[in-house]
């Protein structure tokens, strides 16, 4: 076997771990006094936005035709964001709480 065979696993590898570089994130909005907090972030498609519900109040993330989160009173819930564009979100229950993302392409 010649010594380039024995290179190959340890390139694949490097190679491999060269592709996880730019890691996922997770946000964390806070749902609090009947406000998301920040109202406005920015993230990158595959990272996951958490909202953590502080009120005594349950509360939705919904964005219009693509999604709703819901979030019992001291509850958290999540989605992993996977098309870029500007996302307007408003809580189903009070739609005077809105939000905004700006999701970019990775």
């Amino acid at each position: 076997m010649s010594a380039h065979c024995h290179l190959l696993p340890a390139l694949a590898l490097a190679l491999g771990m060269g592709a996880f570089s730019a890691r996922a994130e997770t946000i964390t909005v806070t749902i609090e006094k009947m406000a998301f907090s920040p109202a406005e972030i920015s993230a990158s498609v595959g990272d996951t936005v958490q909202w953590v519900n502080k009120d005594t109040f349950a509360h939705t993330a919904t964005v219009k035709g693509e999604w709703e989160v819901m979030f019992p009173v001291a509850k958290s819930g999540s989605i992993v964001l996977d098309k870029a564009g500007t996302l307007a979100y408003f809580c189903r229950f009070h739609p005077n709480m809105k939000g905004r993302i700006t999701v970019s392409a990775p």
